[in-house]
C-alpha cells in the first residue's frame, strides 16, 4: 500500500521531480567545473634493519624490531619536521593535510601519498618526502654519531607523474547530485502531502464527513467565464457530473425523499452557489418543478450567475413588503423558477430562522418538486445552520485541495448539533492536473478586502431568453 502511495505521488508530481533532478545535475556540474583537479602521487619505502655486524640472531631481532617501529614511522612521516623540509615556503599545516601515510599490513613497507592540483608537483613532493624521511631515519637511528644506523629506509617505488585526476569525477558528481536532489524532492513532497490536511480524494471526504459522496465536479478551464453548464449544449464534463449528482439525489431515502435542500459549504470560495444554480438547472431540464432560492443574504451570487434582477426577493417577502409569487422569476427553458435574495438586511440570521421563512419554505415545498436553497457557508456564520434545521436535507460542497479535513469535520458536527440531515457531499473543482483550481472571489464581511474579492467574481453567463 505504501509503495502504491509513493508511486501515485511521484506520478502526480513527476514534472517537479524532473525539475529537481535537472537542478541537481546542474548544481553538480557547476561545482565540478569550479573544483580544482586533485592528483595523487604515491611512493613506497622499505624499513629494514642493518645486521651486518650482529650475525643471524641479531638480524632476526633487528627485523622484528623494525616491523614494530613501522607503525610509528607512518606517523612520523607526516610530522612537521619531515614535511617542513619539503614545504619550500608553503604553509606546513596545509601541506600536512594533503599527505597521507600508512603501513602496509604484515610488511615493513610504508606508503606515502601526496595530493596536489598540479600532477608534476605532486610527484616531485612525494619523492622529496621519501628522501627527507630516509635522511631523518638515518640520523636518528644511530647509537652514536659515528656508528652506522640500525634502521634503514629505502625507496622501493618512486612516485610517477599521475595522468588522470582522482577528483573531481564529473559523472559520479552529477549522478550523486541527481540522487540527492531526487531524494530531497521526494522527501519534501511526502512531508507536504502528509502534513497537508486538505481534502483531495473522494475517499478522504467520505471518511471525514461520514456521509455519501453524491457528486465529483471536475475543473474546466472555461468554468470561470462560464460557470453555468449551458454552454456546448450541456455536453461538457461538468454538465455530465451535475446530471450524475441529480441522479444520485433521487436515490437518497426512498421513504424520505427530500423536497427542500440546503446547499452550503464550509468556507467561502468553494463553489456552493455555482453548484446550487447548476443543480437546479439540471433538475429543471429533467422535467422537475424546481425553485432556486437565493438565501445568501450577505453576499448573493445567484442573480449575477443567472443574469436576473435581484433587488426584490426573499427579504421583501419575509418582512411582508411583497408577496411570494410576485418576486419569483422564471428563467430559461424549460422554465426554472428563481427566488432572488432581495435587499441585503442587517439581520440575515434572524430572518432565515424566523417563522416567516418556515412559512415560505412550506409554501414552496407544496408547489414545487424540489426547493434548492443557496445558503452561506457554515463555519463563518450561522445562516446555513438555521436553514438546515428547517429543511429536509443539506448538501455540503467541499473544494478539492482547499477545504481542510478539520473544517469538514466541524461542519458535520455543527449539522448534527442542530439535528440537520446531511444527505451527502460534493467534491468540487477536482483538477485534471494537480494544482489547477477553479476559483472566484467570495468573501464575508463589509470591509474593503471583501469589495476587492467581489470585484474579482467572474461575470455570469448570459441567461437563456424566457
Amino acid at each position: 500500500m505504501e509503495l502504491l502511495y509513493y508511486a501515485r505521488l511521484m506520478r502526480r508530481y513527476w514534472p517537479l521531480l524532473l525539475l529537481a533532478v535537472l537542478a541537481g545535475v546542474g548544481t553538480a556540474h557547476v561545482v565540478t567545473v569550479n573544483t580544482p583537479p586533485r592528483y595523487l602521487a604515491s611512493i613506497t619505502m622499505l624499513v629494514s634493519a642493518d645486521a651486518r655486524e650482529g650475525g643471524l640472531s641479531t638480524a632476526l631481532q633487528a627485523g622484528a624490531l623494525s616491523q614494530q617501529r613501522v607503525q610509528s614511522y607512518a606517523t612520523l612521516l607526516t610530522s612537521r619536521q619531515v614535511v617542513g623540509r619539503i614545504a619550500r615556503g608553503e604553509d606546513v599545516a596545509d601541506l600536512q593535510a594533503r599527505i597521507t601515510a600508512d603501513a602496509i599490513p604484515d610488511t615493513t613497507l610504508l606508503r606515502a601519498t601526496v595530493a596536489d592540483s598540479v600532477p608534476v608537483r605532486a610527484a616531485a613532493r612525494a619523492n622529496a618526502l621519501g628522501a627527507a624521511f630516509a635522511g631523518l631515519i638515518d640520523r636518528i637511528e644511530r647509537p652514536t654519531p659515528k656508528s652506522p644506523p640500525t634502521i634503514r629506509v629505502t625507496v622501493v617505488d618512486e612516485a610517477e607523474v599521475p595522468k588522470e585526476p582522482v577528483a573531481p569525477q564529473p559523472l559520479t558528481n552529477m549522478a550523486l547530485g541527481a540522487l540527492i536532489a531526487l531524494f530531497a524532492a521526494v522527501t519534501g513532497l511526502v512531508l507536504r502531502d502528509r502534513l497537508d490536511t486538505t481534502v483531495k480524494t473522494a475517499e478522504t471526504l467520505q471518511q471525514v464527513a461520514r456521509s455519501s459522496i453524491l457528486g465529483v465536479i471536475g475543473y474546466e478551464r472555461d468554468a470561470r467565464r462560464h460557470p453555468l453548464i449551458l454552454r456546448d449544449q450541456g455536453r461538457s464534463s461538468r454538465a455530465e457530473a451535475f446530471r450524475s449528482l441529480r441522479t444520485n439525489l433521487q436515490f437518497i431515502g426512498v421513504d424520505r425523499q427530500p423536497k427542500s435542500l440546503v446547499v452550503t459549504s464550509c468556507l467561502p470560495g468553494e463553489g456552493k452557489s455555482s453548484t446550487s444554480a447548476n443543480l437546479a438547472i439540471t433538475m429543471a431540464q429533467a422535467g422537475w418543478r424546481v425553485v432556486l432560492v437565493d438565501a445568501d443574504l450577505r453576499r448573493p451570487s445567484i442573480p449575477r450567475y443567472l443574469g436576473i434582477e435581484g433587488g426584490t426577493g426573499l427579504t421583501d417577502v419575509l418582512i411582508e413588503r411583497a408577496r411570494l409569487h410576485d418576486v419569483i422569476q422564471t428563467w430559461g427553458q424549460p422554465g426554472l423558477s428563481v427566488l432572488p435574495s432581495g435587499q441585503i438586511p442587517p439581520n440575515p440570521s434572524e430572518l432565515l430562522g424566523s417563522r416567516g421563512m418556515r412559512a415560505v419554505l412550506a409554501q414552496l415545498t407544496e408547489e414545487y418538486d424540489m426547493v434548492i436553497i443557496d445558503a452561506p457557508p457554515l463555519l463563518p456564520v450561522t445562516d446555513a445552520a438555521a436553514l438546515g434545521a428547517i429543511c429536509d436535507g443539506a448538501l455540503l460542497v467541499v473544494r478539492h485541495g482547499k477545504t481542510r479535513r478539520e473544517q469538514v469535520l466541524r461542519a458535520g458536527e455543527l449539522m448534527s448539533s442542530i439535528n440537520a440531515r446531511l444527505v451527502g457531499t460534493v467534491l468540487n473543482f477536482v483538477p485534471a492536473k494537480q494544482g489547477s483550481y477553479y476559483g472566484y472571489g467570495y468573501g464575508y464581511g463589509y470591509d474593503s478586502a471583501d469589495q476587492e474579492a467581489a470585484s474579482q467574481t467572474p461575470q455570469p453567463q448570459a441567461p437563456v431568453p424566457v
